[in-house]
């Protein structure tokens, strides 16, 4: 039964062809049949090496659309930031006792923040939360006095993203219930985080391949061209 179901929505896809990112959109968000609200996730394949430190990607991206799931955030600070975290909508916070709380395996978040005089203390959570890509980072405004403006950038659709091995960085920019016009959006501000995030170390062409897919459906190529040059009005 399942073979039936995966190849009526692969049916129309043609793995060696690359499609203009509108056209994929309609493509994805029409074979995004399951029971439920399917994520939409772009990959780029990048000409670079990251195990050259000259060569990493990350950064963080803010969605114009959000990306459609709830985040859950948890903020280690102290005193008047905890405050602040909690104010702001975070979902769990604490200093010493957080720590022990994730020492122990018990991990109800999503994306972690942290002020920088906690940072000694995180540190000691780097086997935990690394492996999770949670572990909190300046670069990414993850490491922040302003816990309250990164709280409410992670509720309200921001995206982090790191190349891997292969040079692929992706990322959920949304659900098959968005429209194509928000999905176009929130594509289109990843890409072009992703271009802005280009190291030193790249050399020749940087992005070389572009796909979109949704949870259960194919992966469907797009022409790198519409998604890294803007669209005319």
């Amino acid at each position: 039964m399942a073979g039936k179901r995966t190849r009526k929505i692969n049916e129309g896809v043609d793995p060696t062809k690359l499609y203009a990112l509108t056209q994929a959109i309609g493509m994805v968000k029409e074979r995004a049949v399951a029971k439920f609200d399917e994520t939409i996730e772009v990959s780029m394949n990048l000409g670079v090496d990251p195990r050259h430190a000259d060569q990493m990607v990350r950064g963080v991206v803010n969605l114009p659309n959000g990306t459609g799931r709830t985040v859950r955030v948890a903020v280690f600070a102290r005193g008047a930031k905890a405050d602040e975290a909690k104010a702001a909508g975070a979902d769990v916070v604490g200093a010493e006792d957080l720590v022990e709380i994730v020492q122990g395996g018990k991990i109800e978040f999503d994306r972690c923040i942290a002020t920088p005089d906690m940072m000694p203390l995180v540190g000691r959570l780097g086997k935990v939360l690394g492996p999770r890509g949670m572990m909190p980072n300046p670069k990414v405004g993850t490491v922040t006095m302003d816990v309250a403006g990164a709280v409410k950038a992670s509720k309200g659709g921001a995206v982090e993203f790191r190349v891997e091995k292969a040079g692929i960085v992706h990322a959920g920019i949304g659900k098959a219930s968005f429209d194509a016009k928000a999905l176009e959006e929130n594509i289109r501000a990843f890409a072009d985080a992703v271009i802005k995030a280009k190291p030193a170390g790249a050399k020749g062409n940087y992005v070389k391949r572009v796909a979109i897919s949704s949870t259960m459906g194919p992966g469907v190529k797009i022409e790198v061209g519409s998604v890294t040059v803007a669209p005319t009005a």
